[in-house]
């Protein structure tokens, strides 16, 4: 084993572990011309609803990605006509059969517009690509989208050459705006609109950074007030320097301040949204600093194998603390290659390593949620999203905190969160609602609560309780179990073909390099990993044993005909903490066949999210 880098050493930890100890001073908002939050200092005040739309959509772009990207692009359309044209709905809250083709349409006789349809609306893309956060992967030198800076996408192509994606007022985001209300106008044909976002999801591509940032780089975009311009090692810490000017300006361009404010994530894997400063990059970090030499972080001392959330739970390179025994302690040097592999340094950080290097939930639930903020020197400011970014428009409001939506399509089986039938059967045709009304979809927060079903997607993982279903518990070995909605029991290594019909089987890894899947489902086209030239194909080595790769006969081979995903934990923490401002969905789809369905690729994802915000609409 490799020795421990002295920059890990058990004096700079605690600096490390105290970063956020900063004196906490009240300041204006930052990044630009504005008020307060929640317009206190202007004449309009807060309001509930608007007839505006702004829509960020943060698209994972690491590897295996690009399927789900497909499905994506596809799905979209379906969300923006939900919106430009929505449902007429009848006294009791429910769509009525025959619905008006075009927002022009007149609704059927004893039903109305669920809201004004939008005419109006801003959609930005973003990646979850943040760099290494001072270390040395994702650093942008072997491709560029591996720190895209939380800046707003229009690529058009995977080699970075292509011209980029025309956008409104050459601003970085798209803009409908059918009665031409916007100067220069905005977009009024449905099908360009779609075509440009198309083109700039598929821009995002899968060569991005692995360690994803899901969750702080919407929250770079549109929260934080002082986004850094760069970031270096200094001492073997590392300092923040600078200030993004780009993406202030961007934010002003994007982001209305009395708009409902709807943030769709969509990702295949579990959120790694690593902290900055300090010696947080560590856990981003390949080689050991100034060698060519694999680096590896020190081991957790031995508290943290039962309980991460024990006081004596710390990295070796840390002092035990008092009262804290080492008697069991196993911490000469350096964790080895088999227990700390960099393709999932992000796995159970604070069991493995005695340490978290991710910000804490805490820091996206008031982003989304509380009217103000901590800048990165622990200053005390006004939260951009429930403020006046530009004191110079004639905008005299400013939404209400409840006037905020978050979307993830992530990895959890759909049958998990779908509705359930009359015979407690996930039916996403004619599930039940609260009100037994046969409507099917996916649950709103509030079903998730009611039903028991956080407790079988998420568990308690402040309290290390874990999901009943197996299938989102994150493991590096095979589990066992059955999952409780469906009754199908979890597959071991190499069984046949869907031995569980819903992430196929589990897989083993001698490598211990990556994790069990949470969900398959089969790809349109099924893809030959032995071309060389494929990034992301999962079945490139011919002797795996992984359900994605496995043909109808059964056998395994270099063709991939699934696509996987893992347990999107976080995420769907954050979801839970958000109530009704969270929405769930599934990143594999029911079926990918038929376009026109409800239950087509991302459909029911975008029918709850959509439902959700519609409160908000006018």
């Amino acid at each position: 084993m490799q020795s421990v880098p002295w920059v890990l050493a058990a004096a700079t930890l605690v600096v490390l572990l105290s970063a956020c100890g900063n004196e906490v001073q009240s300041q204006p908002p930052s990044g630009g011309a504005g008020t307060g939050a929640g317009g206190a200092d202007r004449p309009g005040g807060p309001i509930g609803q608007s007839d505006k739309i702004d829509l960020l959509i943060m698209v994972d772009n690491s590897r295996s990605m690009a399927d789900k990207q497909q499905v994506l692009r596809q799905s979209v359309p379906y969300l923006l006509d939900f919106f430009r044209n929505p449902p007429c709905i009848d006294g009791i809250d429910l769509s009525v059969a025959a619905q008006p083709a075009t927002a022009a349409e007149s609704c059927p006789a004893d039903s109305e517009r669920r809201f004004t349809p939008v005419d109006d609306i801003h959609v930005g893309v973003i990646s979850s690509s943040l760099g290494g956060h001072g270390a040395d992967a994702c650093n942008s030198m072997s491709h560029p989208s591996e720190n895209d800076r939380a800046r707003l996408l229009s690529r058009s192509g995977t080699d970075l050459t292509s011209p980029p994606v025309p956008t409104w007022s050459d601003k970085g985001f798209l803009v409908w705006d059918p009665n031409g209300e916007h100067n220069p106008p905005g977009q009024s044909d449905p099908q360009a609109m779609w075509s440009a976002l198309s083109t700039i999801i598929s821009g995002v591509d899968e060569v991005g950074c692995g360690f994803e940032a899901q969750l702080e780089s919407w929250y770079r975009f549109l929260i934080d007030p002082d986004p850094y311009d760069e970031i270096t090692i200094e001492a073997g810490n590392a300092i923040t320097l600078g200030t993004d000017e780009v993406l202030l300006q961007q934010r002003r361009d994007f982001l209305r301040p009395d708009s409902v404010l709807i943030v769709l994530m969509v990702s295949d894997e579990n959120d790694c949204s690593t902290r900055d400063g300090e010696q947080f990059y560590f856990a981003n970090q390949i080689y050991t600093p100034g060698t060519a030499s694999p680096y590896h972080l020190p081991p957790a001392r031995a508290a943290c194998a039962d309980d991460p959330n024990d006081p004596c739970c710390k990295s070796c390179a840390e002092e035990p603390g008092d009262g804290c025994s080492v008697a069991q302690d196993a911490c000469s040097g350096a964790l080895s290659s088999i227990d700390d592999n960099i393709n999932v340094r992000c796995h159970d950080q604070k069991r493995r390593f005695g340490i978290d290097f991710m910000w804490p939930m805490d820091r996206y639930v008031s982003g989304l949620t509380a009217l103000q903020v901590q800048d990165r020197h622990g200053n005390v400011v006004a939260n951009p999203i429930f403020s006046d970014l530009d004191a110079s428009d004639d905008i005299d409001e400013t939404r209400d905190k409840g006037m905020v939506y978050l979307g993830a399509i992530t990895g959890v089986p759909w049958q998990d969160i779908a509705r359930r039938d009359a015979n407690g059967v996930p039916n996403l045709f004619d599930g039940l609602d609260s009100t037994a009304s046969p409507v099917g979809g996916f649950m709103t927060a509030l079903e998730l609560s009611v039903s028991g079903t956080w407790d079988v997607i998420l568990g308690d993982p402040e309290h290390n309780t874990p999901p009943t279903d197996p299938l989102m518990i994150e493991s590096i070995d095979p589990r066992s179990g059955t999952n409780p909605v469906t009754g199908d029991d979890l597959a071991p290594p190499g069984s046949g073909l869907l031995a569980n019909p819903i992430n196929g089987h589990e897989t083993s890894y001698p490598g211990r390099d990556d994790l069990q899947y949470s969900c398959i489902f089969p790809l349109p086209t099924p893809r030959d990993c032995s071309v060389p030239t494929l990034t992301g194909c999962d079945c490139s080595n011919p002797s795996n044993e992984h359900p994605v790769c496995q043909a109808p006969d059964g056998s395994f081979g270099q063709t991939q005909y699934f696509a996987k995903a893992y347990p999107g934990v976080r995420q769907l923490q954050l979801l839970k903490k958000l109530g009704n401002q969270g929405v769930t969905g599934s990143i594999c789809p029911v079926q990918l066949l038929n376009p026109l369905s409800s239950d087509y690729g991302y459909h029911p994802t975008f029918d709850a999210l959509a439902n959700a915000a519609a409160k908000s609409l006018l």
